[in-house]
């Protein structure tokens, strides 16, 4: 049959409205999992170097049994396992006219949890690499424990985090694609359906692997001009605003990074 041309340039400059919801139903999923994970992650990372073992060793179990479950285990298990053994089935919610399906609150939740595991990690991690020496001489001046995390910890702490919570981004951008699974109508889901009607499953499956790699393309930019307005003291050009953090990232390009898959 080959490669139908026309219908793939028409897909891929004219998608249509119910791509488009779907693509910023995609985006929405990510951006809520993400934050959700990022709160989850920043609890288990702090308990995690808890002097009090009990939660530290709970949190370490989390991370440990969570990190071990693949992701779509945990969406299945969240949308159809609760709800089958009688513990908790997820409904659609209708907030400000909107309407929230239960597959992709249950979406959101299962990628939070799962993402969480991770950012627990790299929270830990970022606290870590904070000399003790600083939060010693803070507390030595009369600072309580939450003003030492506010102001000493967490925004060195920052500088570690960022750049692996961006990679993460990315991966969960993608990740997004197996809420398909439980009936959520993201852009790969809306592909499926199409290509049921259409028969050009091949030319609808290289639109849909081009609008994700639009997607993480556009965060890596901002990633990037993220992480070169975190690091401006290491660099020699002046970095004071967002501006000239875009200029400088432009000038000298990514850096290398090692994304988790």
């Amino acid at each position: 049959m080959g490669f139908d041309w026309s219908f793939f340039w028409d897909r891929l400059t004219n998608p249509g409205e119910l791509y488009l919801l779907a693509l910023g139903k995609t985006v929405v999923m990510a951006v809520l999992a993400m934050l959700l994970g990022l709160v989850i992650g920043i609890v288990v990372g702090f308990g995690r170097l808890s002097r009090f073992k009990p939660i530290s060793w709970a949190c370490g179990f989390y991370v440990w049994l969570i990190r071990g479950i693949p992701v779509l285990v945990l969406l299945v298990f969240f949308f159809s396992g609760l709800a089958a053994a009688g513990f908790f089935r997820f409904a659609d919610l209708t907030i400000a006219g909107l309407t929230i399906s239960a597959s992709f609150q249950a979406a959101v939740i299962g990628l939070g949890i799962h993402e969480g595991a991770y950012m627990a990690e790299i929270v830990r991690n970022g606290i870590q690499a904070v000399a003790r020496g600083q939060v010693e001489a803070a507390k030595s001046l009369g600072m309580g424990g939450l003003l030492v995390t506010r102001r000493i910890v967490l925004p060195q702490a920052a500088r570690v985090i960022i750049p692996p919570l961006g990679n993460d981004f990315n991966h969960i951008l993608k990740t997004t694609s197996l809420a398909s699974v439980i009936g959520v109508q993201e852009i790969f889901q809306l592909t499926e359906s199409m290509s049921a009607t259409t028969f050009k499953t091949f030319e609808l499956l290289v639109v849909v692997s081009i609008t994700y790699l639009l997607l993480t393309t556009v965060w890596n930019f901002i990633q990037g001009v993220i992480e070169t307005r975190l690091r401006a003291h290491e660099l020699d050009e002046p970095v004071r605003n967002w501006g000239q953090s875009v200029a400088v990232y432009l000038r000298a390009g990514p850096r290398p990074t090692t994304e988790r898959r």
